[in-house]
């Protein structure tokens, strides 16, 4: 019975985290279907949700929903602004110079935070209370139910909106075929403008909602960012409910692995199995080449 309680207790945690990664690796997927890009900077967003909405908490004495809101517009700005002046002005360059690039301005994100905010670890105040909820024996705090529900919302509206919504559907045009799409008038530069914006937007919400569980620091972004892409990679790029898969699988190995074998390698998991899927199944467990785009 104890231990029925503890693979309860993990899975659980698992899927909390995990649904942090899908919606990382959502971000990571919307910028590769609209550019091709591997935008490596996604983890600095997560980071920058938590530690500017720490900044108008604490220095601007504003309450939380507006200080998240707040600070998910500025996120979002900063997302806007890379992409208007280190991905658009380089029209001819390499996939791999537009990597290198992502990775400087990760780099770059992440000292000014440092210098704004100090190596210090923060924490952000729980939605609604610290009050633990009870679940076959397993414990569950409200946290939880926030992360779940404003993962699932997330995912939800994004398929609506590139399904539905002719803006969306111009976005996928083209991540399908980007001079294509621009013969027949859709402006490619805006649709890259908007999957930067999209993507920012996601990456910072992501680290708001998982602040109180885990905490924010000017570094937090590196870690969260390598598993979103993990997330990214084991669903598929191209495959939204594969993604979704993909995150809550890594999610709850990671915690089997942390409960039952060693804390110390909870995050060597996840690279393990990002290689054996890049070994074994490149394209991703649940993509195939029907499989429609994000």
């Amino acid at each position: 019975m104890e231990y029925s309680r503890q693979l309860i207790q993990y899975a659980l945690s698992g899927l909390s985290n995990g649904a942090i990664y899908a919606l990382i690796g959502f971000g990571f997927a919307i910028i590769y279907n609209a550019t091709g890009i591997i935008n490596f900077a996604q983890g600095e967003f997560v980071m920058l949700g938590g530690m500017l909405t720490l900044f108008f908490l604490t220095f601007m004495n504003m309450p939380l929903i507006p200080a998240a809101i707040l600070a998910i517009a500025a996120a979002t700005a900063v997302g806007i602004t890379f992409e208007r002046f280190a991905i658009r002005p380089l029209r001819k360059a390499t996939p791999l110079n537009l990597v290198i690039i992502t990775i400087g301005a990760s780099i770059l994100i992440r000292g000014v935070a440092m210098l704004i905010w100090g190596k210090d670890t923060h924490a952000l105040p729980s939605f609604s209370g610290n009050d633990p909820l009870y679940l076959a024996g397993a414990t569950l705090l409200p946290q939880h139910l926030w992360i779940f529900a404003i993962t699932l919302v997330t995912i939800i509206a994004s398929r609506l909106f590139f399904n539905y919504s002719i803006v969306g559907k111009a976005m996928r045009a083209c991540s399908y075929n980007r001079r294509a799409a621009s013969l027949v008038g859709i402006d490619v530069r805006k649709m890259v403008l908007l999957s930067f914006t999209i993507s920012s937007a996601m990456g910072s919400m992501a680290g708001i909602i998982i602040a109180p569980l885990t905490m924010t620091s000017y570094d937090v972004g590196i870690m969260l960012g390598l598993k979103g892409f993990c997330a990214a990679i084991i669903g598929g790029m191209s495959s939204g409910i594969g993604m979704v898969i993909g995150g809550l699988l890594l999610g709850i190995l990671e915690s089997l692995g942390a409960g039952l074998v060693s804390a110390s390698y909870k995050d060597a998991i996840a690279f393990i199995i990002l290689l054996v899927i890049l070994f074994v199944r490149p394209q991703g467990i649940f993509n195939t080449s029907e499989t429609e785009r994000v």
